[in-house]
C-alpha cells in the first residue's frame, strides 16, 4: 500500500491524473503571467501615470485575469465530471451505485496528505511536467468481496431467468388443460342435444344412445377429474414457482445492496473523495492568490 492507501494500479492512475492537473495548472499560471507581461509591454511605456490611468490599466488587467481564471475553473469542473463519469460507468456495469461525500473535500488532514503525496512524486517545483493523454481505460473493479458478490448476483440472475422460463412453461400447460376441458364440456353438451333429439326414436335406439351417453359421460367425468387434478397440480406448481421467483428477486436485491455497501468501503471510493478534496483546495488557493 502507498501513501494514499491504494494498490499499485490505482496509485498509478492517481499519479497520471495529478500529472494532468499539474500540467493544466502550469498552463493557467503561464496565461496569467502573460496577461501581466502584456500589460507591461503595451501600457507601461511612460515614466509617470495619473491615478485614472493606473485605475484603467488595473481594471483592464482584472477583467482579463478574471476571464482566464474563470474559464480554467469551469474547465476543471468539467474535467472532474468526466473522471466521475468514467468511474460511474464502470460501476454500473457491475450493478454498483457509487456515492460521494462532499464534506470530505474540505478535510484539511486529507488535503495535507495529498499535498505530501504530490511532493514525494515531484521533488522539485521547477521540474518539467509531462502529460501523456493516451492511457488505457480503467478496468472494472473486481477485488475480494466485490468479486464474490458479483458472482452471487450473476448466479441469482441466472436462477431468475430459469424460474421465469419454468413459469412460462407451466402457464402454457395450464392453458392447454383449460382448453381441453372446454372441448370436453362442449362434446357433452352436443351429446345431450343429440339425446334430446332422439327421444322419439325406438326404445332400442334410446337405450343404445343412453348407454353411449352414459359411457361418454363416464369417460368425460374421468377425463375431467384427471384434468382438474392436473390443473390443481399445475396451479400449485405455478404458485410455488412464483414464490421461488419472488425469493430469488429478494436475494438479488439484498446482494446488490451488500455489493453497494462493500464498494463504499473500497480504496477507489476514498480515492475519488481525496481527488475532489484536492481540487477544491486548489480552487481556494487560486482565489487567495487573486485576492492578494
Amino acid at each position: 500500500q502507498a501513501e494514499l492507501g491504494l494498490n499499485e494500479h490505482h496509485q498509478n492512475e492517481v499519479v497520471s491524473y495529478m500529472r494532468f492537473a499539474r500540467f493544466k495548472r502550469g498552463m493557467c499560471l503561464k496565461t496569467v503571467d502573460s496577461c501581466f507581461q502584456d500589460l507591461k509591454d503595451s501600457r507601461l511605456v511612460e515614466e509617470t501615470f495619473t491615478v485614472d490611468e493606473v485605475i484603467d490599466m488595473l481594471d483592464g488587467l482584472q477583467s482579463v485575469v478574471h476571464s482566464e481564471v474563470e474559464s480554467e475553473l469551469i474547465n476543471t469542473t468539467y474535467t472532474n465530471v468526466l473522471v466521475l463519469r468514467q468511474l460511474f460507468s464502470q460501476a454500473e456495469k457491475w450493478y454498483l451505485k457509487l456515492q460521494t461525500d462532499v464534506s470530505d473535500l474540505e478535510n484539511r488532514e486529507l488535503l495535507d496528505q495529498v499535498a505530501e503525496f504530490e511532493k514525494s512524486e515531484y521533488t522539485s517545483s521547477t521540474e518539467k511536467v509531462e502529460f501523456y493523454p493516451i492511457k488505457p481505460k480503467l478496468a472494472p473493479l473486481n477485488e475480494g468481496g466485490s468479486e464474490l458478490l458479483n458472482k452471487t448476483v450473476a448466479h441469482l440472475q441466472e436462477e431468475n431467468e430459469k424460474l421465469k422460463t419454468r413459469l412460462r412453461t407451466i402457464e402454457t400447460q395450464a392453458t392447454a388443460a383449460l382448453d381441453e376441458k372446454s372441448k370436453l364440456e362442449k362434446s357433452l353438451r352436443d351429446l345431450q342435444m343429440i339425446q334430446g333429439d332422439q327421444k322419439n326414436n325406438a326404445n332400442q335406439d334410446i337405450t343404445e344412445l343412453e348407454n353411449k351417453v352414459a359411457a361418454l359421460k363416464s369417460q368425460f367425468e374421468k377425463t375431467l377429474n384427471d384434468s382438474t387434478a392436473n390443473q390443481k397440480f399445475l396451479e400449485e406448481d405455478l404458485m410455488t414457482t412464483k414464490h421461488d421467483l419472488l425469493k430469488v428477486q429478494d436475494q438479488l436485491s439484498t446482494a446488490e445492496k451488500e455489493l453497494e455497501k462493500k464498494f463504499q468501503q473500497t480504496a477507489a471510493y476514498r480515492n475519488m473523495k481525496e481527488i475532489l478534496t484536492r481540487k477544491n483546495e486548489q480552487i481556494k488557493d487560486l482565489r487567495r492568490r487573486l485576492s492578494k
